[in-house]
């Protein structure tokens, strides 16, 4: 339970809702958009988010986008887990956010909510690292659109009051050869060790990673190293490794040795996948 009181909003489109932040604001309010609802309800417990007024923007048209535009697909930010897993438009998105929580809370969680939470792990965008993904917003000064290496780092970051409307993703980079893998220290719904997604474009293998370390990331130096022809795999895999953006985490889900070993052993089992899926 949440203990704390807040005004409820509801609008009904993204330009009333950036208005809506707007005025809230000046009254001197502390607002939050809410898409899901589990973006809020765990930080809300633990007291680390406290707003006192709530925009519900999970039934706005423009956020519920799932659409073909000029050769990109749309997926709105307020579409959850479990419809882009059931639509199956973008397989690798899919098979990312399959294993997001358990199958009752993918009915809750939106894509926005994931890639916006307050909870690290944020494996939903890791596709959208993947494809070059562009990220559509709204604020104060209207529509806008991202490259998301220009808005994501380590987090998404856009101006206050400035609402994720959704992402596109080129039509080419659907059916590409993919792999993504979660793995968890037991349960089959706890907290992962490490989850690895991957996509082969031209003969390269690109990887983006979450749970390794606080943050979710992309990097071309640890791609450099995977696709190092001249070296064997394994040495490959270690240089890769080396090179991560960040401390490797050492928490209670398992410490940075034993993940650095799970990781070895998933980033070969990838490698293999798209090997086979290749061919």
């Amino acid at each position: 339970m949440i203990q704390f009181d807040f005004e409820y909003y509801r609008p009904q489109s993204a330009q009333e809702a950036v208005k809506l932040f707007q005025s809230l604001e000046r009254k001197g309010k502390k607002p939050a958009y809410f898409s899901g609802g589990t973006e809020h309800l765990i930080p809300g417990r633990l007291r680390v988010i406290h707003p006192n007024a709530v925009i519900d923007i999970k039934d706005i048209p423009e956020c519920r986008t799932l659409q073909f535009e000029r050769r990109h697909l749309a997926l709105g930010s307020a579409l959850t887990l479990t419809e882009i897993t059931e639509n199956g438009g973008f397989p690798l998105l899919s098979k990312a956010v399959r294993e997001v929580a358990d199958h009752t809370a993918r009915n809750k969680i939106t894509l926005g909510g994931n890639i916006c939470g307050q909870i690290f792990y944020r494996e939903a965008v890791l596709p959208f690292l993947l494809t070059d993904s562009k990220v559509v917003t709204i604020g104060d000064k209207g529509e806008k659109r991202y490259l998301i290496h220009d808005v994501f780092d380590q987090q998404l970051k856009l101006n206050k009051g400035e609402i994720l409307i959704f992402l596109l993703i080129e039509e080419r980079y659907l059916h590409q050869p993919f792999a993504s893998i979660k793995v968890r220290q037991q349960w089959d719904t706890g907290y992962p060790l490490a989850t690895i997604s991957a996509l082969e474009i031209d003969g390269r293998v690109r990887c983006a990673f979450s749970g390794v370390c606080p943050f979710p990331f992309r990097s071309s130096e640890v791609e450099s190293a995977l696709n190092d022809e001249s070296l064997p795999v394994d040495q490959r895999v270690e240089k890769a490794i080396s090179r991560f953006p960040g401390p490797v985490l050492d928490d209670a889900q398992g410490s940075a040795e034993y993940r650095k070993f799970v990781i070895k052993h998933t980033l070969f089992d990838i490698l293999d996948m798209l090997k086979k899926e290749t061919f």
